[in-house]
This record gives C-alpha cells, structure tokens and sequence, in this order.
C-alpha cells in the first residue's frame, strides 16, 4: 500500500475516532482543534512522517484554498449591516478599531524579536496572526451562561476580520522581492487584487443569488441542489479571482456579501428559510475541511516548527495572544460601558486559527527571505493558541457566565444585558465544532 493511501487511511481514523466520542468530548477542554492538531504531529515528519509539505505541497495548498474559500463565502453571505449596528457595536469597535491596531501592534513587537526579517516581511507577521478562529474556543462563543451580547460580537468579529486582513496581507506581500504578487508592484496590486476581485465578487455573488431566488420562485431547484449550488458560486468567484490576477479569496469574501444580499433582498413569497439554511451544506463541509486543515497544519507546519523553537519565537507567541489581542480591545472597548471582566473575557478569546494557517503556507510557497522563520512564529503562535483556548474555554465561560448572573442580579445599566440582533450565521462553528443540543 503507498504512503498516500495510508495517510487518507490515518486521516479518515482520526476523523472516525473523534466523530464516536465528539458529544462526551463536547464538555471538556479536549477541543476538535487540539484533537487534530496532535494528529497531525503524530503523522507529521517529526513522527510517523505520513505527510510531508515537500512532497505533498499540491494537495495540501488545494485543500487549504478550498477550505479558507468556502470559510470566507458562507461566513460573509449570513452577515447582515444590523449585525455591526445597535446591539452588534461591540463587532463594529473590535473590527474598525481593534483588527488594524492588532495588525501594527503585531508589526511593532515584531521588529525587536524577530531579526532578519524585513520590515515589510514584519508587517506580514502582523496580518497574518491577527483573524481570529471562533472554532478553536467554540464554548466561549456558545456557551448559554455568556452574554448574548459577548457571544454575538465574537462570532461575527471571527466571521469577518479574516476577510478584512486580506487587502493588509496582499499589499504587504506584494511589497516584498520575489514574490507573485511583488511583480506587479503594489499599484497593480491594488488595482487587480483590491478592485477587479471586489468588482467581480460583487457581480457574480449577486448575480448568483438572484439567478437562485428566480429559480427557487419557479420550482425549479431542489433543496439538495440549492445548498449544492452555494459550492458553485463560492469557487466560481474564486476561480475569476484568480483567473484575472487578482485574489480569489477576496473575491469569494465579497461574493459571500452578495450573494447573501440577493437571497435576502429577493425573497419569494412565503419563504422562510434564510441564507444561513441555504449555506448549511457548505458551511457543514467548510467545517469539516477545516478540521482536516487542522490536522495538515500540525504535519506540515506545527510539527517541524516545535524542533527549532527559540526563545524569541516563544516569547513573541505569547505576545501575540495577549498583548497583541487584548491591548487592542481594551482601546476598541473603551468608552462602551462594558465592565472589566467582559473586556478581559473577549480580549482573551481572539484565537488563532485557519486563516493564519493558510495564508502562511500560501507565502510559504513564496519562498521569500525568512519564510522559515515567518512560518515558525505562526506555526507556534497558533499552535499555542489552539492549546490555550481550547483548555481554557470550558472554564473561563463558566467563570464568566456565573459572574454576568451575579452582576445582572445587583446591576441596572448592565451594558453586557443589551440583546443582540439575531444572528443570522453561526461562523465557523462547523459540524465538528456545535455543541450538542
């Protein structure tokens, strides 16, 4: 039997083994993520040596496009403009203000303790660790004792900054030598990258989401082929994006928008499901790769990482997930009447997660200078992150919870008391990833 057909056999066995214990695991600390991610160590190189980045770059990098594609469309298709407004202000301040304060935050602690990287490849760093991945603390995003408040801004914030970091990771990419985007040099970058692949996702997800309601008016389509059918227009608008030079992912990030938009805006008559019905499949499968992705990340990437760790890489890690996080949050929030313990709470639970991941394996692929030591910190910073958040999740929303009771209880003007607007996505909270009802 070939080396391939072992490790789709070992991948399949992890996902089996996790699949029959997922409900009693549910409650514990022992998260999906880390469940995957110390699969993936133990295939990697540095154990078993299953899978191999050298060898297996060309499957590898599909799946993790394919993963951060449907991600990116199904997480921007379920968002509505309420989610960032009235009761969803804590979104709006921790993705307008918080995202680029974590991005330069990130580039500023870089520049002492990551030396030989430029200062463009710094600035990469700081992009590329900034999303954050609600799947890696899901019991701090669903657990019932929090806020619904706190749980609604965590998950359309994870929802949306991944997007969002995109145009900083393009640019930044592109101002680096010898990479794919550099050739055009950032003016072009801008112009292919920034506007033609947000141009084109704009076309081709509302043009996608009102073909689907003409369509769902008439009889025509089944509801198997209608959720079959957000997989089509999710790697169509991709596929142009980078057809044209430009970014697939921000196409595919700016078509999800349109294409929900279009669902919503063009409704038939006497229809209730929304979009989020529409991209259960999708987002169902997107979470399923991610899980893979996961077990990938700790192969390729984490595995090899943990062998040449050093103490700058640790310690800018560290900072990464607390100081780069929660400092950032605590100005976002300031002014919002929110009370300590809820900044402390959604400082803390900023995980890292798929989005870092792809992203540094696709300038992995670059080859740039210092690309080994950009994929180590990310390597560690999720890694670590994925640990952290993960065994910390069950505690901490207890902990929480029990305190927003209290404090309800005793306090009038509660701020964290505030409903928010209903939700109409879960992001990335795929089927490995929901708890249990």
């Amino acid at each position: 039997m070939s080396s391939g057909a072992w490790t789709g056999v070992a991948v399949a066995g992890v996902i089996a083994a996790y699949a029959l214990g997922s409900r009693r695991l549910s409650s514990t600390p022992l998260s999906s993520a880390i469940v995957f991610v110390g699969s993936g160590i133990l295939l990697g190189p540095a154990v078993l040596d299953l899978v191999d980045l050298e060898h297996d770059a060309a499957p590898i990098i599909t799946l993790l496009e394919a993963t951060l594609t449907l991600v990116l469309f199904t997480d921007a298709m379920t968002v509505r403009r309420r989610d960032l407004a009235t009761g969803g202000f804590l979104p709006g301040r921790l993705l307008g203000i918080g995202l680029p304060l974590s991005i330069g935050l990130g580039w500023l602690l870089a520049w002492p303790l990551l030396p030989g990287l430029t200062v463009w490849e710094l600035a990469l760093v700081g992009a590329l660790l900034a999303p954050t991945d609600a799947a890696l603390g899901k019991t701090a995003i669903s657990h019932p004792r929090v806020p619904a408040l706190v749980r609604h801004g965590l998950n359309v914030e994870s929802g949306l900054n991944d997007g969002m970091v995109l145009p900083f990771f393009v640019l930044f990419l592109a101002a680096i030598p010898g990479t794919h985007y550099s050739e055009e040099g950032v003016e072009g970058v801008f112009w292919r990258a920034l506007v033609l692949s947000t141009a084109l996702g704009l076309l081709i997800g509302w043009l996608g989401g009102r073909l689907l309601q003409w369509s769902r008016a008439r009889g025509w389509v089944t509801g198997e082929w209608r959720q079959v059918y957000v997989l089509a227009v999710a790697g169509a608008s991709y596929e142009l994006g980078v057809l044209t030079d430009g970014s697939g992912f921000i196409a595919a990030w700016v078509a999800g928008f349109a294409f929900g938009f279009a669902l919503r805006r063009y409704r038939t008559v006497g229809e209730k499901e929304g979009p989020y019905r529409t991209a259960e499949f999708a987002e169902n499968l997107g979470g399923l790769l991610a899980s893979i992705s996961l077990l990938v990340f700790g192969a390729v990437l984490l595995g090899p990482a943990l062998e040449h760790l050093s103490w700058r890489i640790i310690l800018y890690a560290v900072l990464s997930l607390t100081v780069v996080r929660m400092v950032p949050v605590a100005l976002a929030l300031a002014g919002s009447r929110l009370r300590p313990p809820t900044v402390a709470y959604v400082g803390w639970f900023g995980p890292r997660g798929l989005a870092s991941v792809v992203l540094a394996l696709l300038v992995v692929e670059e080859h740039v200078h210092g690309v080994e030591l950009l994929g180590s910190v990310v390597a560690i910073t999720v890694g670590l992150s994925v640990l952290l958040h993960g065994v910390s999740a069950v505690a901490l929303a207890e902990r929480y919870g029990r305190w927003h009771e209290k404090a309800t209880a005793t306090a009038r003007d509660l701020r964290e008391g505030t409903p928010a607007p209903e939700s109409a996505g879960r992001h990335r909270l795929g089927p490995l990833d929901r708890p249990e009802t």
